[in-house]
């Protein structure tokens, strides 16, 4: 009897909750297939293909983190991609992978497709992982949680706070164990500094000062190019207007370790305030115990390329919360990565990635927590925490309402770079709207350009 035949003749399977239960590993074994939690795979490029599938090592921390490939309670069933050159290459390393644990050493158990609505259709896939350009997720996450599988998306969660609240809404609507993908809160230099700030070792939080990492010299318009054969080039545009191909537009074809060319295109994503924004902010709000809220106060400037790659550069954005924190956001042409929490008594640096910690007081940063302080030493990683989430029906440590609100800090800051230098814009959290600009209203939502698409 396989899984699902064992669930349907359960009469408590999913009853009160209407999420798929695991058989107990007394039934079929740990490690039986059958017990295993079925994935797909939405997106194959650069960070499906590396990180969320194979994980990365970290020699500085003297770890790696898993993928999904990593994962025993986890079976990669289908992937997908425009792309049938990366499609091929990820589709090679998942049953290769799953070959070595076989008797025959052969394994033809993942399914390649082009279309991600046919790994969403599949009536036996538990969960996805949307692994695809920044304007997809919403679509794509939309639809999934309507087929009732768990998702974890790949930040920065959406391209406008107003597709962000749709896609939550979907989300509770269906009832779907969700997570934002970020490996930011399982890694120890970054969780220890918002632990210390949270059990108070900084004293009360006063600042906190993010530098992002500088950005490429922007590429200039680009000659229309013949379309590669691999790739099909209007599924990659969905629901996005039509515009002709170049290379500097989508990816480097062939390439897949290479940062995606579309990350610099603003009808694609929203530059390095929303890619390193969805990392940082993300701590940020974490430390300041703020994750399901924002700050009531925005004023910034930046500098808009006027050429192919246009997302904004060279930034300066200030943040007020209620409580009284100040966060500031900084770019430059030669900055590096960092966030600072300052506070009344002291102050924690975390440098670059995946992050070198300095205190104002070194021995700060060998504090144990005691009693009930916040204790994040076990966290566990992305991937895993998805996977586990899915099997014990639980909340991740990062549900995607988290994640949004992560990313609408993101998209506020970059509308008050639009509306113009040293305008503050009074935020309301609560209601997502700002408070008397209309004009700053009109940019929250991102509206999908192609009727087929449109939600």
């Amino acid at each position: 009897m396989n899984r699902r035949n064992f669930l349907k003749n359960t009469s408590l399977a999913t009853a009160s909750v209407g999420l798929p239960t695991i058989v107990p590993a007394s039934v079929f074994g740990k490690n039986a297939p059958s017990n295993r939690i079925t994935v797909g795979l939405i997106g194959t490029g650069r960070q499906g293909y590396g990180q969320n599938l194979q994980g990365a090592e970290q020699k500085s921390l003297g770890v790696k983190i898993p993928g999904l490939l990593d994962i025993a309670d986890a079976q990669i069933v289908a992937a997908c991609d425009v792309d049938s050159w990366r499609l091929d290459k990820a589709k090679t390393t998942i049953e290769a992978h799953y070959a070595k644990n076989t008797p025959s050493g052969k394994y033809k158990g993942c399914t390649a497709y082009e279309d991600f609505r046919e790994i969403i259709a599949r009536k036996d896939i538990d969960a996805v992982m949307i692994s695809t350009p920044d304007y997809w997720h919403v679509p794509m996450g939309i639809l999934a949680a309507k087929a009732k599988k768990h998702i974890s998306c790949e930040k920065p969660l959406s391209m406008s706070v107003h597709q962000g609240r749709e896609l939550v809404d979907a989300l509770k609507k269906y009832g779907v164990v969700n997570r934002t993908d970020s490996e930011f809160r399982s890694i120890r230099p970054q969780n220890l500094a918002v632990e210390l700030v949270r059990n108070g070792r900084i004293g009360k939080l006063q600042k906190i000062e993010i530098v992002f990492p500088s950005d490429p010299t922007p590429v200039p318009s680009q000659a229309d190019m013949p379309i590669p054969k691999e790739l099909n080039y209007d599924l990659w545009l969905g629901p996005m207007q039509y515009v002709p191909y170049t290379d500097m537009r989508v990816h480097t074809p062939y390439d897949i370790l290479k940062r995606p060319n579309w990350m610099r295109v603003d009808t694609y994503a929203q530059g390095m305030i929303a890619n390193w924004g969805a990392h940082y902010f993300d701590m940020a709000q974490w430390a300041n115990n703020s994750e399901y809220s924002g700050p009531v106060e925005v004023e910034g400037k930046g500098e808009f390329p006027k050429s192919l790659w246009n997302t904004m550069i060279n930034f300066q954005i200030t943040y007020r919360y209620a409580n009284g924190v100040e966060m500031t956001c900084l770019q430059s042409p030669t900055s590096i990565p960092g966030i600072k929490y300052v506070g009344s008594e002291g102050w924690i640096h975390i440098e670059n990635y995946p992050g070198k910690l300095t205190a104002s007081n070194p021995k700060m940063l060998d504090s144990k927590p005691t009693g009930s302080e916040l204790d994040l030493s076990k966290t566990l990683w992305d991937k895993t925490d998805f996977i586990e989430a899915v099997k014990a029906n639980r909340k991740t440590l990062e549900p995607i309402e988290v994640g949004h609100r992560t990313i609408s800090i993101s998209q506020i800051g970059l509308i008050a770079c639009q509306v113009g230098a040293g305008e503050k814009l009074k935020w309301n959290p609560e209601k997502e709207l700002f408070e008397g600009n209309n004009y700053a209203n009109a940019l929250l939502a991102a509206p999908l350009a192609r009727k087929q698409w449109v939600m």
